[in-house]
């Protein structure tokens, strides 16, 4: 029965209302997303890497079908897949090359990839798309490479596709793929090259936005390498696989660096993946722990999130990989975590996003541990403060206008609000976030946000 719900699923498509999507750009204060007529954009987004490698086009029409209609609005997916994407064939048996040459694309393979990118566009999705995946350029222990790209190839790759995609307008370009430039090595020209061949393969600068994915090591920010270049539109950070990272950390560093350019957390923990690669010990990722990465790293200035599942990232069956041991991809896209995120995207769209600015100043405590931070970020006359862990939360007076303070509770799990009250905002003012109603303790307490708005009379 649920095969069948699913392949029904897959036989709706959009094609019958044209898509009204726009290219995205970057806000005037370099720390957001807008459409190109200034409409503020939240990204929210799911990462399908191997999603042009291992679907076929049902199974790929019913993924677009469901992450839409679960408030996704972004899907980052590579063209040449990490799982021995250049010799391994795509679900119809094409490669992407006729022996590994870069100047003989097969057509076949890449007018698949133009259906599907027409097909997210009817479901309102965006492809955030990486040329490659990092291991072409650079092969290490677990890559399956080979090693194909230099500066020179790079650039006519890059030039190449660019000019592909030009005329698409749900696409947003990923150089890099999880690897980081080695020093000493040509891998940050190789970079740049490709980067610098989208660009001129869309028409300019002003055509294309683009980032950069790295490791989740040292910075884990495109910034380390790339942030005074002026392809690089947006920072990516990968804060990697571990709970309780403290995202917002990197994410407030990378905020605040000159030139601003706005930042997104492009992978983080993902649900139902070994924690720390280490299932044994640590179990798998919950809910609530991808659900904080997500809270957290918006709230310290992030431009979106990206949302990750273990199964659904290589779209493998259940027991095919490390990380689809529990579940198969099917199964996984209806996870507890992928279903909520579209709350925090209302939350964030339900105010004038392009006023938001992080702002711990106006909070009285961070919390005690990275597993309890209190993060907060206002508006001009809001402000939105996440407690992860449940505690008590204290305001400090004036933090954002009017004399009067409207307070209510927002609970991430379901999207529902509850009026606290009004306060004089000429004081410190406390909120404790409720308690869990089935276990009313404090070591099973649960994540909040509260919603401060101005409520003088206007």
């Amino acid at each position: 029965m649920k095969r069948n719900i699913f392949l029904l699923l897959g036989l709706f498509t959009c094609f019958q209302c044209k898509s009204q999507l726009q290219q995205l750009e970057v806000s005037r204060d370099h720390h957001h997303l807008i459409t190109r007529d200034g409409k503020p954009f939240f990204w929210l987004g799911d990462t399908g890497w191997e999603l042009f490698h291992k679907l076929d086009k049902e199974n790929a029409t019913a993924y677009f079908a469901k992450r839409s209609q679960q408030g996704f609005n972004v899907i980052q997916a590579v063209v040449l897949a990490e799982l021995d994407g250049l010799h391994t064939p795509n679900a119809y048996g094409n490669l992407p090359f006729i022996d590994d040459d870069l100047t003989r694309p097969n057509e076949k393979y890449f007018q698949y990839i133009d259906s599907l990118i027409d097909i997210a566009a009817g479901f309102h999705l965006y492809i955030a798309l990486l040329p490659t995946w990092g291991d072409k350029v650079f092969k290490d222990s677990w890559g399956k490479g080979p090693e194909i790209f230099n500066p020179e190839n790079a650039y006519t790759y890059g030039n190449w596709i660019g000019n592909r995609y030009k005329n698409k307008a749900n696409i947003i370009w990923i150089i890099g793929g999880d690897r980081d430039p080695r020093p000493g090595t040509q891998d940050v020209a190789t970079w740049r090259a490709m980067a610098k061949g989208v660009e001129e393969g869309v028409g300019g600068p002003d055509k294309a936005l683009i980032t950069f994915h790295c490791q989740p090591k040292g910075t884990g920010s495109s910034s380390q390498w790339f942030q005074d270049d002026d392809w690089l539109d947006l920072n990516m950070l990968q804060t990697g696989h571990c709970r309780d990272t403290p995202v917002w950390e990197t994410v407030g560093t990378d905020y605040n660096r000159t030139p601003f350019k706005p930042v997104l957390n492009g992978e983080c923990i993902y649900e139902e993946m070994p924690v720390c690669f280490n299932a044994k010990e640590l179990g798998y990722a919950s809910a609530y722990d991808v659900r904080k990465a997500a809270y957290l790293s918006v709230f310290a200035g992030a431009c979106g999130h990206t949302y990750g599942c273990g199964p659904v990232i290589f779209f493998g069956d259940k027991g095919s990989n490390l990380f689809a041991n529990l579940h198969g991809w099917k199964e996984a896209l209806d996870f507890t975590g992928a279903n909520e995120m579209k709350y925090l995207r209302s939350l964030m769209e339900s105010r004038p996003m392009l006023d938001l600015v992080p702002d711990e100043y106006m909070l009285m405590d961070e919390g005690s541990c990275d597993a309890e931070r209190i993060q907060a970020i206002r508006g001009r006359d809001y402000a939105f403060v996440y407690s992860a862990y449940g505690d008590t939360i204290l305001i400090k007076p004036h933090s954002i206008s009017g004399m009067m303070v409207r307070a209510t509770w927002y609970d991430p799990r379901t999207g529902k609000s509850t009026i606290v009250g009004l306060y004089n905002n000429d004081k410190q003012m406390s909120f404790t976030p409720p308690l869990p109603i089935k276990s009313p303790v404090p070591s099973q307490r649960e994540d909040w946000v509260l919603i401060l708005d101005d409520a003088s009379p206007k």
